[in-house]
Formats: C-alpha cells, structure tokens, sequence
C-alpha cells in the first residue's frame, strides 16, 4: 500500500541489524532493485548514531526494531532525532497490525514484514523514493478504542515531533534549569529559550514544564537522544 509524494533520489542507504547474513542478503536486494549503490550497515543502534553524527548523511535508513541496544520504539525514536529528515522504513519480522501502527506513529516512512518478496521491498522503496509512505498490503490501522497505545507509546509519538534543539532544551528542562541556565548551557537567547519552550509545550500538548517532565519520563527521554543522557 504505497502513498506517493514529489520524487526524491535515492543514492544511498544505512541497513541496522544485528544479523549480518541478512544485511548482507538485503544490501544485494537493494542494489538490485533500486540502483542504490552507497549502502552502510550497522549491527546495532549506537553504532549507527555514531556513524550519523560523524557526518554520515544516508538519503533513507532501514531499521530492524530487535537490536541488543534498543527497547521498543526507542531506536526509531532516537533516529528521527539524529536525522530528523531522513525516512526511516521498518524492516521486522514482528509485523502485527498493532506494531505496524505504533511504528508509523512513532514516525516511521514505511513497514515492510522481515520475509517479504522482493517486489514488496521494491514497492516500499519505489514509494520512499516519491517521497512518499508505504505499508503492507492487508495493513488495517489499530485506532480501536479497545486497544489503545500505552502510555509509554503515546509518549514516544508525541516526542518524536520535537527538533534537536527542542529536545536539548527538554532535556535540560527534566534537569530543573531554569531558561536563563537553559540559554547559557546553549549559547542562545532567553527569548529564543522561551519560544521554545512554548513550542515544545504545544507539541506535547501539555500546560506546564512539569506536564512535560512527566512526559519525557514516561518515555526515558534521557536514553533516547541522540548521544545519551550526557549529550551536550
């Protein structure tokens, strides 16, 4: 089930996965079928941030979400974070219509189930590649009053909205500093400081600093930016 957009190209890719038999297996698919030729691996989530922070700049990222250094939506979390604009398809072999959903929500661009036909991943990346979403065929989306997300997942979405610095600012925020700290640790204006914060509480549609703490900490923000608690 593909949703097309403006064509964008598609010249390079970062598959993480801890199994390197199927990196291996999904690299030769994707340069078969899309022309991509510049594919970087990673075998788990840190390592992947690294290589994005070093300066790595991938046109689209294929994640599994069963990596030893993540827990749940997490990683997707913390990659949209570190690249915020470039899509990310989930590639997993958990594909149930709940955790199809969740993803999405959590920001992802596309789902393709781990064992699917190779005309599946080239309709996935032909719809990225037009700028566009894509989901499996016979996806129904959960919005099921009897099943809703969980506190953790409603968290993570709205999370997932922020920018970098938004999220910097949040996480000095959940360490009690006031906006005059905030924008000093920064090096920006008190009022730049503010607008922020504004927008952050919008976001996450909450009224005070502490409704957003309280957010952040259902969803242990301080692990999933990009550089750990300790990011500058």
């Amino acid at each position: 089930m593909a949703v097309h957009a403006a064509d964008m190209a598609l010249r390079s890719a970062m598959i993480i996965d801890d199994h390197p038999l199927f990196c291996d297996a999904l690299s030769m698919t994707l340069k078969t079928i899309t022309g991509i030729e510049d594919i970087d691996t990673a075998n788990q989530l840190g390592d992947a941030l690294a290589k994005l922070d070093a300066g790595g700049k991938p046109d689209v990222i294929v994640l599994d979400l069963n990596l030893p250094d993540v827990n749940g939506f997490d990683g997707l979390i913390r990659l949209k974070t570190a690249a915020p604009n470039v899509p990310v398809v989930v590639v997993s072999s958990m594909a149930d219509n709940r955790m199809i959903s969740s993803a999405m929500r959590a920001g992802a661009s596309g789902f393709v189930p781990k064992h699917s036909q190779r005309e599946v991943f080239r309709a996935a990346f032909d719809a990225i590649g037009r700028g566009g979403k894509f989901l499996p065929d016979g996806f129904v989306e959960v919005d099921d009053p009897n099943t809703p997300a969980t506190g953790k997942e409603e968290a993570l979405q709205r999370l997932s909205t922020l920018t970098n610095q938004q999220a910097r600012i949040l996480q000095l925020i959940c360490e009690g500093k006031l906006n005059k700290q905030i924008a000093y640790d920064l090096s920006i204006a008190e009022t730049t400081v503010k607008a922020h914060v504004t927008a952050i509480m919008r976001k996450l549609g909450v009224q005070s600093r502490t409704q957003a703490v309280l957010i952040a900490g259902e969803a242990s923000f301080a692990n999933l930016l990009p550089n750990g608690p300790d990011a500058p």
